[in-house]
């Protein structure tokens, strides 16, 4: 019986030396597939593999568009593209920027849930704002496990800190102890049984992978702002305690995003 064998990582602002001590502590035979996305610039070459691959026994790569998943490798990924998965196969397409980010850890987060249900163990690093909180969330409805790295050991606590906010994570741990941890649960068999796929779920995973027939199907309300990226009415998403926007190209934001734009413009003036 398969254990929990699809990790996802997200992590920001102080993300490398935490992703250090993650795969640092994972043994080469260790039966997962790591799939990691760290806010990134746009334009230039992540150094991140490099860096991993120095730090663990794992080998970390930038994947290419199609490749099939394999255990025992560190998949990152590469600047201005989302990772994404479907089953069996890894995607990077320029969707939509989420949270004014691509890549996003959302999507990576989002799609995975909806690939593989309650084998997905959901891991939210550092970093600043809420990025990761939607996806979390999505794994824990699909019947995954819920990771949070304790915000007191976090250098910038913001990611970790809505994390615990929106969703009922499963471990809130001190860096040290999320290896160990990882290493235990993919070694857990899993019945995969997993939740039924929600709407908006498969409706946004869509829209990441840049199908654009998802943009048809009516998200939401529509809300008072309109979306700082192409100006179009952004769409209201409750879920559960979390509100989130989207418009109907794609662009999404989660409330704190949009307060923290606001303000930066308000200082601007």
């Amino acid at each position: 019986m398969t254990g929990h064998d699809i990790i996802v990582v997200g992590a920001s602002a102080g993300g490398v030396g935490a992703l250090k001590e993650i795969v640092r502590g994972l043994p080469q035979d260790l039966p997962v597939a790591v799939f990691v996305v760290i806010h990134i610039p746009t334009e230039g070459t992540s150094l991140l593999p490099c860096i991993l691959n120095r730090a663990g026994s794992l080998p970390a790569v930038h994947p290419v568009d199609g490749e099939g998943i394999q255990h025992g490798r560190i998949y990152i990924a590469p600047n201005n593209r989302h990772l994404l998965l479907t089953r069996g196969y890894i995607h990077l397409v320029r969707g939509p920027r989420e949270n004014k980010v691509r890549p996003a850890v959302d999507p990576l987060f989002r799609t995975a849930a909806r690939a593989y249900g309650p084998r997905v163990v959901g891991v939210v690093l550092t970093g600043n704002l809420d990025d990761g909180a939607a996806g979390l969330l999505a794994v824990k409805k699909r019947g995954g496990i819920a990771v949070v790295q304790d915000p007191d050991s976090a250098l910038f606590p913001g990611m970790p800190q809505s994390a615990l906010k929106y969703v009922d994570v499963d471990y809130c741990l001190p860096l040290a102890d999320i290896p160990p941890l990882l290493v235990s649960l993919a070694r857990q068999p899993v019945k995969e049984e997993a939740s039924p796929i929600f709407k908006e779920m498969g409706v946004e995973s869509k829209i990441a992978g840049l199908d654009m027939s998802a943009n048809e199907e009516k998200m939401g309300t529509p809300s008072v702002f309109s979306c700082p990226e192409c100006q179009g009415t952004l769409w209201e998403l409750c879920d559960g305690d979390l509100t989130r926007f989207r418009c109907r190209v794609g662009h999404a934001f989660s409330i704190e995003r949009r307060l923290a734009d606001q303000a930066r413009q308000r200082n601007h003036k």
